[in-house]
């Protein structure tokens, strides 16, 4: 059983910043896929960013040059620095962790393939 917890969340104008987190438990956090996935009231969930096993990451396009994903396995944490915030990023905000992803990699960790997921921060981005 692996426990998420996102902090981080909030209101900001357009072209502000915020940083996401999530802390989560296990003790093998080093070999965990983990991603940030995003969404809005009646909307599909969309992956944001994701971080392989291995420490290759991959972004959706929508994000790219914007947001920044980072892992730290010493703290068992998981960063979402996001810049130049535009108001279609208004949405909620989900962490998720995968503890048996293999050799996945790439684009399919932007789909919601995870086992373990946190229960969101908003993030509101005002025009």
């Amino acid at each position: 059983q692996v426990q998420l917890v996102e902090s981080g969340g909030g209101s900001v104008q357009a072209g502000g910043s915020l940083r996401l987190s999530c802390a989560a438990s296990g003790s093998r956090y080093k070999r965990y896929c983990m991603g940030w996935f995003r969404q809005g009231s009646g909307e599909e969930r969309e992956g944001v960013a994701a971080i392989d096993r291995d420490g290759s990451i991959t972004y959706a396009d929508s994000v790219k040059g914007r947001f920044t994903i980072s892992k730290d396995d010493a703290k068992n944490t998981l960063d979402l620095q996001m810049n130049s915030l535009k108001p279609e990023d208004n949405d909620m905000y989900f962490c998720a962790a995968e503890p048996h992803c293999g050799a996945l990699s790439g684009p399919i960790l932007l789909k919601p393939i995870f086992t373990y997921w946190g229960q969101g921060t908003q993030v509101t981005v005002s025009s």
